[in-house]
């Protein structure tokens, strides 16, 4: 049986183990077999139950953010890796960071580094966005919008009292360009302020945008 072939069809989403053994339903051993497929490195585990195509099936990969949807669920991709993604900020991320409703953690995989924050609902369902990759991969992404909120609320020690304070912030230690940040729609940002955490420093957040 030719396993590239079988699993062509699925390698753009993460793979759970209950689909592989499925495809693998005409082997009498099919754990050991999934154990050769993860040793000649024709699969790569995520975690425990989950994994992506390896570079010796020579087939398409999830998308990085895609990734990290699927890792720890329900979450979104938010923060600097959000930021950078819009073109916020000048630097390239080498850690998705993502914003769950479970408690926080961090993924240490063969394909990179993925961390999560955790945030309460209904803060937590504001600003996400759906963006389709390809046919097979739509990826949840924080709006801009909502990634520098995401940003102030979960920045420890991050307390916004003043609009000098807040332009320094975010044009100084963010790094974004003026010209952007007055780019952001502050009535969107008001509806979320009733559940936000930092509720005040997300108010001088819109004052200061509303400013520029």
């Amino acid at each position: 049986m030719d396993f590239r072939k079988k699993i062509k069809g699925y390698t753009e989403t993460p793979i759970s183990r209950h689909l592989i053994l499925d495809l693998l339903k005409d082997y009498q051993r099919p754990n050991d077999k999934i154990s050769a497929l993860l040793k000649n490195k024709s699969l790569i585990s995520l975690k425990r139950g989950l994994y992506i195509a390896g570079p010796e099936m020579d087939l398409p990969t999830p998308e990085p953010f895609l990734i990290a949807n699927h890792l720890r669920g329900p979450s979104y991709v938010s923060l600097e890796s959000a930021l950078s993604y819009w073109g916020m900020i000048p630097e390239r991320v080498y850690e998705v960071s993502s914003v769950t409703i479970k408690t926080s953690k961090l993924y240490k995989t063969p394909i990179g580094r993925f961390s999560y924050q955790q945030l309460k609902t209904p803060y937590y369902s504001y600003g996400i966005k759906n963006i389709e990759h390809s046919p097979k991969q739509t990826m949840l992404i924080a709006s801009p919008e909502k990634a520098v909120c995401d940003k102030i609320v979960l920045t420890p020690k991050v307390h916004l009292r003043s609009i000098k304070q807040t332009q320094a912030f975010l044009m100084e230690d963010l790094r974004i360009d003026r010209d952007v940040l007055s780019t952001l729609n502050t009535k969107m940002m008001e509806l979320w302020l009733e559940y936000a955490p930092k509720k005040s420093s997300l108010k001088m957040l819109i004052k200061t945008l509303i400013m520029l």
